[in-house]
């Protein structure tokens, strides 16, 4: 790796990091917890995770303070989905995809468009998705078929986006689409569309495995007309923002699955503790402790990683420079997510026959752990792109 001793310092968390880890563990604690296994249960949006983190200014703090935000760096954006992630999967994707879908705005959007969409974000006001993939183009993100075509002052959107995190429930969307056919890649641009936009419409839920409360479904589009204005930096430069969006956001993945496996453990510790067979702790014998220690090295491992890619991330973000934010947003992503399946099912594991039912969080963990592992590009792209970007 192309990091030395002396970079340790720009990634380790700060006072004011920790500060903000025990505030938001409080809170995800009192306002979010509670909720989690009725949000799964009854497949629905956790609605009273949204108004706690807004209510306390969590909900998107990578927004810079010039448009309303927080301005909270890369770490500490990381730390508060981490921490919502440790008690409730779905809830964390509030704060992981308000970054994902506003993130190309901040990289690309023209000043006017920055402000139009990042102060509603940042009060609280809206909630932004992320539309890329198609039931076509999922990995091969290029060849995607949704087209824009200019006519007049504003672009005629239609198509289909699939897979959208939190559509329906957001306002604002970041839509990649097609302006020149011929172009491949570079004939991709990158629009804001609104929900309330006419030709708009979203279909049914997915029904899935694991981050059931957090709506997944497919976006729409026939004939939405879209002025000039909202596309995100120049025609043509849709694809280059997407990717360099990923670069910064695989890092949420990565946290939010260093969350899912850090309250995996916390729980499967404090469980072989109390319960008892052979007239001693569970805890006590050799083997579940290789269990837990194996647990606890590679979820170290995977934060240790996640923390080093964030530090990257804010670095690039500050005009640091490319930074191989690219390998190193891909192995956190990948690292974490492999960790966090491989942590919960051993959890899972060390409960035995309760850690299969749903009267205990386990099972609920080792679901939504899954999905780190696909989504923003499944773990068998993530070698690829580390592979061609070894530092």
């Amino acid at each position: 790796m192309a990091s030395s001793v002396n970079d340790f310092d720009l990634y380790r968390p700060s006072e004011e990091h920790d500060m903000l880890r025990d505030a938001v563990r409080s809170l995800a604690e009192a306002k979010i917890a509670p909720y989690a296994a009725e949000v799964d249960e009854a497949v629905r949006f956790p609605q009273e995770a949204l108004d706690a983190l807004v209510a306390n200014d969590l909900h998107a703090v990578h927004i810079p303070e010039a448009y309303g935000g927080s301005g909270a760096d890369a770490l500490a954006t990381v730390i508060v989905i981490e921490e919502v992630a440790r008690v409730c999967a779905s809830s964390s994707l509030i704060p992981a995809v308000n970054k994902l879908g506003s993130l190309p705005v901040i990289l690309s959007g023209s000043e006017e468009l920055k402000k139009r969409y990042l102060a509603p974000l940042a009060k609280g006001h809206a909630m932004f998705s992320y539309c890329l993939s198609e039931p076509d183009a999922g990995s091969d993100a290029a060849g995607m078929k949704t087209k824009a075509v200019r006519d007049g002052d504003s672009y005629v959107l239609n198509g289909v986006k699939r897979w959208i995190t939190n559509a329906g429930v957001s306002e604002y969307y970041t839509v990649m689409a097609v302006t020149d056919p011929e172009k491949r890649s570079k004939g991709i641009s990158a629009f804001v569309v609104e929900k309330s936009d006419p030709g708009v419409s979203f279909g049914a839920p997915e029904k899935k495995l694991g981050i059931k409360g957090s709506p997944t479904r497919e976006v729409y589009l026939d004939n939405v007309r879209v002025p000039a204005d909202r596309m995100i930096g120049a025609e043509g430069t849709g694809f280059a923002t997407a990717m360099k969006t990923l670069d910064h956001t695989r890092i949420t993945i990565a946290a939010q699955a260093l969350g899912i496996a850090q309250g995996a453990l916390d729980y499967a510790k404090g469980y072989v503790q109390e319960r008892k067979q052979f007239g001693k702790p569970i805890g006590d014998f050799q083997g579940v402790q290789f269990m837990l220690a194996d647990m606890a090295m590679k979820l170290e491992a995977a934060r240790q990683l996640t923390y080093a890619a964030a530090a990257r991330s804010e670095r690039v973000s500050l005009g640091g420079g490319k930074e191989d934010l690219t390998f190193f947003g891909a192995a956190a992503k990948c690292y974490a997510s492999d960790a966090a399946m491989e942590i919960t099912t051993d959890a899972v594991q060390l409960l035995g026959g309760y850690g299969y039912t749903r009267d205990y969080p386990l099972e609920r963990m080792m679901r939504d752990a899954k999905i780190t592992q696909i989504y923003e590009g499944t773990n068998q792209v993530q070698r690829i792109v580390m592979a061609r970007n070894l530092p």
